[in-house]
Parts: structure tokens; C-alpha cells; sequence
């Protein structure tokens, strides 16, 4: 197995957050296997680089990108993560199914519940736990703490500067850009600035935290693509997943699992402290 199956991370997972920075063939092959990953996991190579108009040559290339040695462990992962085992395990049931108008609620919180539960895997799976210990460290000793993201995700901001507040340090959330930016040009080599946005493309988020860094302090990003403009400019990366369903797109299906990875911070920083919530 490769470096990939060796980190236990999803397949799936990967593939989505591997995507935008995908071209040419790779991209093909990469939004054919999400398209279908049960009969991607079921052809052959000859039969995937037809249907993904790419060749053997480039399905190698492609699983070697993956971190897998070949195709047959790239086939073998896609199995274990749409076959009958999986959905044994009741996590993974429904995932891919496009939401109906007649779909029944019961059908449809099976759907949520499943995709949501497979986010969660594979948060847990590519999180770096250094990064949670690094930037938990870089807030406990903050003098102050902004936090910045845009429509969405400026409620995941604002429950984190609450969970900060209650522990007694000096953390606010800045869901606009002109404040934001008037905020992080008074940060100085003491403070933390955290930048929330699941693509890490955000424009306004992505000014902020590169303000902040600019005048010294820790930046940290909550997005789930390592190699987006917001992850880039980053001192430390925390990375999360999502499953995307019908009415519920990518950035709003990965509030569950940034509201756990900012649960972990907040505890990690509590450590820390050794501060009892107000």
C-alpha cells in the first residue's frame, strides 16, 4: 500500500480536496471516480481510462498521485468505501444519492446522517493533530485572537469567539472586511489570527488573515484544500472534510466537521490555560 492508505484517510475525501489543483487528464479521471466511485471501483484500468477519455498510462499516474503504489490498491480502497461493508456499517448507506423532492424525511435524515458521519471520518483521518497542538499553543499565550470569515462561515467564527470569551481571552470574530482589516493592522508578533473558509478562496478572508500576517501574528486557516490561497499564506493548516448532498453544498456540509475541529482547539487551548469556562 501507499502513503495514503498508510494514513488511513479516505479516499473520497481526498480526491475532493485534491480536485481544484487537478488538470488535464488527472481531472478527468479524478470527477469520473467522484461521479461513480461503485463503478469506478468495479472497472478495470483499460475500462476507467475510457470512460474518463484518459489512458492506462494516466490512471497509473493518477493513483500514484493518490499515494497509492497501483490501480488495484486504488480499486481495492473505492471497495471498502462504497461496498456492501460499508454500507453494513450504516455510515456510508446513501452517500452519492441525489436528494428527491418526493424523498421522505426518514430517507432523507438516513442521507444526512450518513454523509455527515463520513465527513467526520475523514476530518479525523487527514487532520494533523501537530498543527491542533501548534495552534492551540499560539492561542493560549495570545495576547488577542481575531477570527475571520464571510457569510457562512462567519457563524462558525462567531462560536468560536464565544468559546474563546468563555475562557477569558481576548478573541473576536470579524464577519467584515473593512473592520477585519482595521482589526489585524493593530495585531503585532503576540496575537493569532484564525481564517475560516471551507475553499479557501474567499477574498475578503483571505485579505484579512494575509493583513495579519503581515504585522506578525500566528495565522491559522480552517479550509478543506490544503493547496488553496487561504492554506498557502497560513503559518499552520487545519484541514477538514465534507459531503456534499442535494441542497446542501460543499461549504455548507463542512460546518459539522469545522465546528468539531474547533471543539478540539477550543479544548486543547482549555488545556492549556488550565481556565474553567465562565
Amino acid at each position: 500500500m501507499g502513503e495514503r492508505e498508510a494514513q488511513g484517510a479516505s479516499v473520497l475525501a481526498l480526491l475532493r480536496s485534491q480536485l481544484p489543483g487537478y488538470t488535464g487528464a488527472l481531472q478527468r479521471v479524478a470527477t469520473h471516480v467522484l461521479s461513480d466511485p461503485q463503478r469506478a471501483a468495479r472497472a478495470t484500468i483499460v475500462e476507467l481510462a475510457e470512460r474518463s477519455s484518459t489512458s492506462p498510462a494516466s490512471i497509473t499516474r493518477f493513483c500514484r498521485a493518490l499515494g497509492f503504489d497501483g490501480y488495484a490498491d486504488l480499486r481495492l480502497a473505492l471497495a471498502g468505501e462504497t461496498g456492501p461493508a460499508a454500507q453494513a456499517a450504516g455510515w456510508s448507506e446513501d452517500i452519492g444519492r441525489e436528494i428527491e423532492p418526493g424523498d421522505s424525511l426518514e430517507r432523507v435524515l438516513g442521507q444526512i446522517m450518513a454523509a455527515d458521519t463520513q465527513a467526520m471520518r475523514d476530518t479525523a483521518a487527514m487532520l494533523d493533530l501537530g498543527e491542533v497542538e501548534r495552534a492551540a499553543d499560539a492561542i493560549a499565550r495570545a495576547n488577542r485572537i481575531d477570527i475571520y470569515g464571510a457569510s457562512g462561515s462567519a457563524l462558525v467564527g462567531a462560536e468560536m469567539q464565544f468559546s474563546l470569551n468563555r475562557l477569558g481571552l481576548a478573541a473576536w470574530s470579524w464577519p467584515d472586511v473593512h473592520n477585519g482589516l482595521a482589526s489585524a493592522a493593530l495585531l503585532t508578533y503576540n496575537d493569532v489570527a484564525i481564517g475560516i473558509s471551507h475553499s479557501g478562496h474567499t477574498r475578503e478572508t483571505v485579505e484579512m488573515l494575509a493583513e495579519a500576517g503581515s504585522r506578525g501574528a500566528v495565522t491559522i486557516a480552517l479550509t478543506g484544500y490544503a493547496t488553496s490561497p487561504l492554506a498557502e499564506l497560513a503559518d499552520l493548516v487545519l484541514r477538514t472534510a465534507s459531503q456534499p448532498t442535494t441542497y446542501r453544498p460543499d461549504a455548507l456540509s463542512a460546518r459539522h466537521p469545522q465546528l468539531v475541529v474547533l471543539d478540539l482547539l477550543y479544548i486543547g487551548v482549555a488545556q492549556r490555560t488550565q481556565a474553567h469556562p465562565i
